[in-house]
């Protein structure tokens, strides 16, 4: 079956064998659909996300990988009800971006691309610099300027070119917008092949549960590729027949900066210009807000706005359980908290909390919760 680069708002398509990030217009795009894969088709040979390579649009043959995905899948006691932690800080890079990133790369290195552009308030771009050393890519990386040190410092550290940019989240997509007539324009935010670096999430957790899907996924979301990558890996394990239904799918926003919550309910965002600890979902203006509010509802979920307190709270927490993450993960945990409270999640159903990032990325913050002096 033939993959196009695919204008979900117009259905026009483009060829796939020329590497692009937006349409003519500049708008973003997708990849037409995909018909899944089974379990004869996954390589089990591969401790990585490429055992499901047979998934993903273009052949690779020699991929950049450092190891990622196969993350562990924990059951625990979580709000008073059975949980399932989905480990996405155990990437090389400490961040579920990894998934992306090295899929992503791979396949633009085997379209040509040598240097790359990206913009991302910490995680994205700590994972595509890595990558990028690794495939032997070059790759300039703009920041936010308030951006974590931990995570700026990993960027550099990998040989990125690091900018940082005054003002908010957007100012950066905004100013990496402009640069990108330049050079080519990596974004996790607007690539497509990253979205199916990020759908490998989804044939993970199938295969941990016995080839089976969850009945529910809670991700933090900010521009919200986790969102829909499951979406994307859900949809074609059902087209392959390997599910006989789609998981519910929930967003967790801090409430400071929730533009999916707002739009799921109807309701123009309204962004308070408070920074927020879950620093790594602060974007107001998401590239691609309604394709994140349709899967959402599609799958029978929802979205849930969170107060800075029950984030930290939730920080602390999962870490007293041994569970180190940053703020921005926990908002999963604080999330299934208010989704068991209003009964949208029953205690006895799989419920997976995905946990996108590491504590070690959010020290000085963390710290602040617990009034330590670093």
């Amino acid at each position: 079956m033939s993959v196009s680069y695919l204008d979900p708002a117009s259905g026009r398509t483009w060829s796939i064998d020329t590497p692009r990030w937006c349409g003519d217009a500049g708008q973003p795009l997708l990849l037409t659909p995909m018909p899944g894969i089974g379990r004869d088709d996954i390589d089990t040979a591969a401790r990585s996300l490429w055992r499901y390579r047979a998934a993903l649009p273009l052949p690779c043959d020699e991929p950049i990988s450092m190891g990622e995905g196969w993350t562990p899948l924990l059951e625990r006691r979580c709000n008073g009800a059975r949980a399932l932690l989905k480990c996405e800080w155990m990437m090389p890079t400490g961040s579920f971006k990894d998934r992306g990133a090295a899929v992503m790369l791979s396949l633009l290195r085997a379209q040509g691309v040598r240097a790359v552009l990206e913009d991302s308030s910490g995680n994205g771009g700590a994972a595509v610099a890595a990558y990028a050393a690794a495939g032997g890519m070059a790759a300039t990386i703009m920041a936010p300027a308030s951006t974590s040190p931990a995570k700026t410092v990993a960027m550099r550290a990998a040989g990125a070119t690091v900018e940082l940019v005054p003002g908010s989240r957007q100012a950066t997509s905004e100013a990496a917008l402009a640069r990108s007539a330049s050079v080519f324009y990596a974004s996790h935010a607007w690539q497509p092949f990253f979205l199916h670096g990020t759908k490998t999430l989804a044939y993970e957790l199938w295969e941990q549960l016995g080839f089976r899907a969850p009945d529910a996924v809670i991700a933090p979301c900010g521009g919200g590729s986790n969102v829909l990558g499951c979406a994307i890996g859900f949809g074609e394990l059902l087209r392959a027949g390997q599910i006989t239904r789609m998981p519910r799918l929930f967003a967790a926003q801090p409430e400071r900066c929730a533009p999916i919550v707002a739009a799921l309910a109807g309701r123009d965002a309204v962004v308070s210009g408070e920074p927020t600890i879950a620093e790594g979902t602060a974007i107001a203006r998401p590239v691609r807000l309604r394709e994140v509010v349709d899967a959402l509802h599609e799958s029978g979920g929802g979205a849930v706005a969170l107060a800075e307190e029950e984030i930290a709270a939730a920080t602390l927490e999962l870490g007293r359980m041994g569970i180190g993450v940053e703020p921005t993960s926990a908002q999963a945990y604080a999330a299934h908290r208010r989704l068991l409270a209003s009964g949208e999640i029953e205690p006895g159903e799989a419920c997976v909390l995905v946990l996108t990032g590491s504590a070690l990325k959010a020290t000085p913050t963390i710290a602040g919760l617990l009034g330590v002096a670093l």
